[in-house]
């Protein structure tokens, strides 16, 4: 797995690629999450167009890193969840928790509409 970071607008939009399947992924993901709690960051979009796969650990990935920035105050959308991953959301019922979008254009208009900054 892979993460890069990048800024558009007021939101940070952290792009995952490869496979997240736990261990050092998993790690990787937290230190990411800590510095974006720790630098303030009160928007985020997880883009997972690069994402083929997903283990119950990479889904564990995911509710951490949304449930520790959600507990920081800030948003957190997803984009781009291929059919895979997100049949893997929906068993787990997190489609109903976690708000995705397909087009980043939406994804970016949608945390303007929120009205939170």
């Amino acid at each position: 797995m892979k993460l890069k970071r990048r800024t558009e607008e007021d939101v940070v939009i952290l792009e995952v690629s490869g496979k997240v399947m736990g261990g050092p992924d998993a790690d990787r993901f937290k230190t990411e999450i800590s510095e974006l709690v720790e630098s303030g960051t009160k928007k985020l979009l997880i883009d997972l167009s690069d994402v083929p796969w997903m283990n119950s650990s990479g889904v564990g990935i995911l509710i951490s890193a949304y449930t520790s920035m959600r507990n920081a105050g800030a948003q957190v959308k997803f984009l781009n969840i291929n059919e895979r991953v997100k049949s893997i959301l929906m068993v787990t019922k997190l489609l109903t928790v976690f708000e995705s979008y397909y087009s980043r254009e939406d994804a970016l208009a949608s945390f303007r509409s929120a009205g939170q900054s």
